[in-house]
């Protein structure tokens, strides 16, 4: 049956978003993905719109909506679906509700005759029209600026699972994350932190695990002299990085760690609070833990105190592992490490160091020892982790050095340099 293509007055706009949630809007009357969430219902609804300039198969749509052959009677279902979806649109008062999917012979499409605005199409001009070099820089930061604020989130979150949304949803969060990495480039070179700020504050919340942007905040709130909340993030993007994906992060986010310290130690002027912050140090049990970044400067200021005192300085290892060497899953090895954290800093005393040098391993100092009290040092934890914590199907591995002293790291840096050199 064809349907007739009756157009909408001129001052009436279908706005259809696709960023963040699915909602149709006709002036003052509205749908979304949050009514009578039937999901094959809005997957043809979301596929009519987001294929709209073209006519799409009866077949192409039972393929996209019933993959797999999971429907016994496909071409009647889809009758079906197309009558529901006409159906909501009529009972929620969408203007032309009947009239806005047509059925031309062995296919459907959604009805050009009427205005329509989808976001993605405006979100995907804008990102285009940005990366145009014939345009200013500040005509490329406010095309940047609408883009990023029309992405409210990635493409039809709750139908992120059909097949046909996978590749798309893959593309439009690429093009945002290269639109808001140029976006807040140029913000920089402009020097305007504070937009700089937000911007990667809102992007952080789509993808959390854009390194890139953890370090442009980063910077950011260190050039806003904002080192207590730059020390958090820090703190919260190694963990995050650590507990999700089993990782560390990058040596660039790695090294800003210093610069965040150096900063917020730098800005504490009060004697008092100075005196409260090492008396709380001095009160703290068992071992010392910090970031890595902050192990090697003690590292490097113990080397130097080693040789001069001549005294004895091991770095130990742990290391953990299944029972078949191989690395644990990102559950087990996070919860392996909180045990072992637990144990190793009940364990050893205030004037050791610890720090996590890896997903799965912990680097520790031990100063004034012998090689063989280390060892004995390292089999203790060992004995209380495997005391403490039978059930975990893990091994802790063990490895100890003694601390090269400063001229030793210098002749060892010379040797290398030479033969690179040759």
């Amino acid at each position: 049956m064809d349907e007739n293509r009756t157009p909408l007055s001129d001052d009436v706009m279908i706005e259809v978003t696709m960023l963040g949630q699915f909602e149709i809007r006709v002036g003052e009357h509205m749908i979304n993905d949050s009514i009578n969430r039937t999901n094959k219902l809005w997957s043809l609804l979301e596929y009519l719109i987001t294929f709209k300039d073209k006519e799409i198969s009866q077949q192409e749509l039972i393929d996209a909506l019933w993959p797999g052959g999971e429907s016994d009677n496909p071409v009647n279902a889809l009758k079906n679906l197309v009558y529901r979806v006409r159906t909501i649109l009529i009972n929620y008062d969408i203007p032309h509700g009947k009239e806005l999917i047509v059925h031309k012979r062995n296919s459907y499409c959604w009805n050009s005759a009427f205005p329509c605005k989808v976001d993605i199409e405006e979100f995907e001009r804008l990102c285009k029209e940005a990366m145009d070099p014939a345009i200013t820089k500040e005509e490329r930061l406010a095309k940047y600026e609408a883009a990023v604020k029309l992405y409210k989130g990635d493409f039809l979150p709750k139908s992120a699972y059909d097949e046909w949304v996978v590749p798309l949803h893959t593309h439009y969060h690429a093009l945002y994350l290269r639109a808001v990495t140029h976006y807040v480039e140029l913000l920089e070179e402009e020097s305007r932190w504070n937009e700089m700020e937000a911007i990667c504050e809102q992007a952080l919340i789509i993808d959390q695990f854009e390194e890139e942007l953890h370090e442009k905040y980063l910077r950011c709130l260190i050039k806003t002299g904002k080192p207590q909340k730059a020390l958090s993030h820090y703190n919260y993007v190694t963990e995050l990085f650590y507990r999700k994906l089993g990782v560390k992060p990058g040596e660039d986010i790695r090294e800003l760690y210093k610069e965040i310290v150096k900063t917020e130690k730098a800005m504490e002027t009060d004697l008092d609070i100075i005196k409260n912050d090492l008396s709380e140090s001095q009160a703290a049990k068992g071992a010392f833990y910090c970031e890595y970044a902050f192990f090697k400067e003690i590292y490097r200021l113990e080397a130097r105190s080693a040789e001069r005192l001549g005294q004895a300085v091991f770095i130990g290892l742990l290391t953990v592992t299944t029972v078949d060497n191989k690395k644990p899953k990102v559950e087990l090895l996070n919860n392996a490490m909180d045990c072992l954290l637990k144990v190793i800093r009940e364990d050893l005393r205030k004037g050791d160091v610890v720090a996590r040098f890896s997903a799965a391993q912990y680097v520790l100092m031990l100063p004034t020892l012998t090689y063989e009290n280390g060892l004995m040092v390292l089999n203790r934890i060992i004995k209380r982790f495997n005391r403490e914590h039978p059930r975990l199907p893990v091994v802790i591995h063990t490895k100890l050095q003694p601390l090269d002293p400063v001229d030793l790291q210098k002749n060892a840096e010379q040797k290398k340099d030479m033969t690179k050199s040759k």
